[in-house]
């Protein structure tokens, strides 16, 4: 390392790719310093999947003490202490955030500093600490940024001034709502919408676009859709949101579709319409980083930006925003660096999990993109009320549904909407990583009466 850097390596973000990246760094023998302005393991940790699923697994205790019944247990009246779930989440959320906390801190090559970072010019990034006023320059020879994304408040009227929820502050209510809106019906408003519903709160889902979760087949939309009425969510498509007020009891939500214009009250509103990368904080125009038309940073398949010697890593890249393609990034470019090796993010796989009961597990094309792409296609489709395994736990929501190139026999996709969706899509993806024809699921002897058997008759559909 040159005696003009200070650092062999600055990482900006102790997100699920920067802190791993920092401990894998310093392991090599690398000088590095991990930037961090709020908490160690970014969204996930703290915002996202750890404290959303910790909570919607107490929605799911809740709704199956209340079905106790259709199982033949009888049980006394269900109460929810809205109080108990949140201080159950925090205590999980802590645990993982000082875990990682302090192994970081371990690390002899690793300074791990809190503050809010800036670019000075391509290799010095100027650090403001909390309650200080002055700022600390360190030059880096390598630069990683890992950001990563906050929710969008879209522009309005009203809205500014109406007391609104965002996917962070809502896991910190002590009071479940009396009706909560939701605005937006994309995978995050969906998750905490069945949640609260199932916590004891009216719900009501403003959807913009046509469908519910929009980059989904209309079939698969359309079911979860159903599945959520059926829990005694309201759900309005193609309905836009014109003016939002704060009222006596909580707030008016005002919207417009074909049926006219209507007022909706509710307790409480959820905004969430999307996220948007953390980029404006770190003056990139001093590095000569460049933006996507979509204000994320622009990056090469190699997670190079426009600059040599600066990558960005996870959410603030755009693209997929998932934990699990972080951690990827960080895969990708701690082998890039220390191995020399030419790993990309070109045509990898993106799996993911919409986290409602029933689960929708993703991986590989949508029937639509695969029709896009100009794929001769079958497509094997089975109800969960046709697994076995289904049938004996008594959660038949759902269907299995998967994409066969009907050349090759290999498997293009699939969407698992049922019981452990995530899961079974997990199967399906190991076949497909290992170029496996869809009859070898279907042929395969899986261990009866499990969930990764029903792949056999998912693809008994499809006429080989």
């Amino acid at each position: 390392m040159s005696d003009a850097f200070d650092y062999k390596a600055i990482i900006v973000g102790a997100g699920q790719a920067g802190g791993p990246l920092a401990g894998a760094l310093s392991q090599a023998g690398w000088r590095v310093a991990l930037i961090e302005k709020a908490h160690v393991g970014g969204t996930c940790v703290n915002e996202g999947c750890t404290p959303t699923k910790t909570m919607i697994a107490s929605a799911r205790v809740a709704h199956l003490s209340r079905r106790a019944a259709d199982y033949g247990v009888h049980t006394s009246e269900i109460s929810v202490n809205q109080s108990t779930i949140r201080q159950r989440k925090r205590e999980i959320v802590t645990s993982f955030r000082e875990g990682s906390q302090k192994s970081l801190e371990q690390k002899e090559n690793v300074d791990l500093i809190f503050g809010t970072a800036s670019f000075v010019d391509p290799h010095t990034i100027k650090v403001v600490m909390p309650g200080q006023t002055n700022a600390k320059h360190i030059r880096g020879e390598i630069i990683v940024l890992n950001t990563g994304q906050r929710p969008v408040i879209p522009e309005i009227d009203g809205l500014n001034d109406t007391p609104y929820l965002t996917s962070s502050t809502i896991m910190e209510l002590a009071q479940t709502p009396g009706h909560l809106i939701v605005m937006g019906g994309g995978y995050i408003g969906l998750e905490f919408a069945q949640m609260f519903r199932r916590f004891g709160a009216n719900v009501t889902i403003v959807q913009r676009a046509k469908q519910l979760a929009p980059r989904e087949d209309t079939d698969v939309a359309e079911e979860l859709t159903q599945i959520l009425r059926d829990e005694g969510i309201r759900v309005l498509l193609s309905t836009d949101v014109t003016r939002a007020q704060k009222t006596s009891t909580g707030v008016s939500v005002h919207v417009t579709n074909d049926d006219g214009e209507q007022i909706l009250e509710g307790t409480h509103l959820l905004v969430a319409t999307g996220r948007q990368s953390n980029t404006e904080a770190l003056n990139l125009q001093a590095a000569g980083v460049a933006l996507t038309g979509r204000g994320d940073i622009d990056t090469k398949d190699s997670l190079q930006t426009s600059v040599k010697h600066i990558y960005a890593l996870g959410d603030v890249k755009g693209g997929p925003a998932f934990t699990h393609i972080s951690y990827d990034d960080y895969r990708i470019l701690k082998n890039h660096l220390l191995h020399d090796g030419d790993t990309n993010i070109k045509n990898r796989m993106v799996p993911y999990t919409l986290f409602t009961d029933p689960q929708l597990g993703r991986i590989g094309l949508s029937e639509q993109q695969a029709k896009d792409a100009g794929y001769n296609i079958k497509i094997a489709k089975l109800p969960m009320s046709s697994v076995a395994r289904a049938i004996e736990t008594d959660e038949t929501k759902g269907f299995m549904k998967a994409v066969i190139d009907a050349d090759t026999h290999k498997i293009l996709g699939a969407a698992i909407l049922g019981l452990e969706g995530g899961e079974i899509a997990s199967v399906i993806q190991v076949a497909m990583m290992g170029d496996l024809p869809f009859t070898a699921l279907r042929d395969s002897p899986f261990s009866h009466p499990t969930l990764a058997e029903s792949l056999n008759n998912l693809f008994m559909k499809v006429d080989a």
